[in-house]
């Protein structure tokens, strides 16, 4: 029956990110070109910044709820429903601060003064990411993934809508007002979700003011699942934060104009990466339905039981990944000159396809060690690898060798992570 549960979990989880995926790529199109080379690059640039404040402004709830309702022993109601409003008070302080230091990051630390408005927009779509995020928490706990597969189609399926219609009436307007609404998308986006989520919870479902009340013994437990979570996370968002930083400074030091810089970045970030991380969907679906079913084995010691059920994530994450790995190395103009119509980027899809091989099996590893309460582990691999990147990034910029100095760091950083995470699975389980 558990066997049976996490397959059908696993299978519905594939099938809906590969149509995500198809509608997340399409809406890569849409805004690469609409935007341009130069518009994604401004785009990606805050991209960093983007994702450090989510991990920040989710602080590991979404793990932590999966978690603990996997366990079975929390009223699940309550346990939701009082993090929401600590979820949102966070929230309002973060908003706070990123409105109030948004020049000083925009000008002085990204060196492009177009990003303001996508930075001060960032803040506003904050807590409907957290509040979405709790919700699908809930979910991956009950094993439940049709709503969360639902909600991201319809999410998805909205913003490409938004996108299309609204990028060339605000790029008449300057590109700078283009990017904010990019960003700005996800409010309508991530609303569509968590209505899409309240519709698939249970029949006559109710909200008190009982529910809303914090129970002090579920938060403390919540904190103490998601805030090591959020370490881990937040470890290699920051890494990726200081990344535009560091790069920008060093290369406008060594004689490098913004210009070349903002292009190969977009290049890499904007049409490479996307193009890389698609396999991904895949090695997350495997992720997120192997977090219930590892948190209920291991509490239990069923640890070959659950050794199997890792091996197998991983065998089901080289499946595709393998494939579209040999793909991408033969022929990288086809997927370029067909997704994004372009040529740019062959010679970094190239070099960094095998590479992320080791990515895809990285992402079961993590969710493992998270699950059986290894989430510090986890944390130390991430915190190795930030180090690691931040540190080469820095000194093979200096190289004269443009982006491929980042390519050198990220590259380090995924091998070290992946071997770091397997090692310490392998010693968790050994019996």
């Amino acid at each position: 029956m558990k066997k049976s549960k996490f397959i059908r979990s696993t299978i519905i989880l594939i099938i809906g990110g590969m149509i995500t995926k198809i509608l997340g790529m399409i809406i890569r199109i849409v805004m690469t070109r609409l935007l341009g080379t130069e518009g994604i690059g401004v785009y990606m640039l805050i991209n960093p910044t983007f994702m450090l404040l989510i991990a920040l402004a989710q602080l590991g709830l979404p793990i932590a709820i999966s978690t603990m309702v996997a366990k079975e022993k929390y009223n699940n109601k309550n346990l939701v429903f009082s993090v929401i409003p600590i979820s949102l008070f966070l929230n309002a302080i973060i908003m706070l601060i990123v409105i109030l230091t948004a020049g000083y990051l925009s000008t002085t630390l990204l060196h492009e003064p177009r990003s303001y408005y996508a930075i001060i927009a960032i803040s506003l779509v904050l807590p409907f990411i957290s509040i979405s995020s709790i919700l699908r928490g809930y979910f991956f706990g009950k094993e439940k993934m049709i709503p969360h597969v639902i909600s991201n189609i319809t999410e998805d399926f909205v913003r490409l809508i938004i996108l299309a219609i609204g990028i060339p009436i605000f790029l008449t307007k300057g590109l700078e007002f283009a990017v904010a609404f990019v960003v700005l998308s996800n409010i309508a986006s991530e609303l569509t979700s968590i209505f899409v989520l309240f519709f698939f919870l249970p029949k006559h479902f109710t909200i008190t003011k009982e529910d809303l009340k914090p129970n002090k013994k579920s938060v403390k437990e919540v904190m103490k699942i998601g805030i090591p979570a959020t370490g881990s996370r937040l470890i290699g968002t920051i890494g990726n934060f200081f990344e535009p930083i560091i790069l920008t400074f060093v290369l406008l030091q060594i004689g490098y104009d913004n210009s070349f810089i903002i292009r190969e970045y977009g290049i890499l970030n904007g049409y490479v990466l996307p193009m890389l991380l698609m396999p991904s969907f895949f090695s997350m679906a495997i992720s997120q339905a192997l977090i219930p079913v590892v948190s209920k084995s291991y509490e239990n010691k069923h640890y070959l039981y659950t050794k199997n059920k890792i091996k197998q994530a991983i065998g089901f994450s080289l499946l595709i990944g393998v494939p579209i790995t040999i793909l991408f190395i033969a022929v990288p103009d086809l997927f370029l000159k067909l997704i994004y119509n372009t040529n740019e980027g062959i010679t970094y899809l190239k070099v960094l396809a095998p590479i992320f091989l080791f990515h895809y099996v990285q992402a079961p590893l993590t969710s493992s060690l998270q699950a059986m309460g290894k989430a510090k582990e986890a944390m130390t691999g991430t915190l190795g690898g930030m180090i690691i990147r931040t540190i080469l990034l820095f000194l093979c910029s200096y190289l004269h060798i443009g982006l491929w100095g980042l390519v050198i760091a990220m590259t380090s950083n995924i091998l070290y992570v992946t071997i770091h995470q397997y090692r310490i699975v392998k010693k968790s389980l050994a019996t």
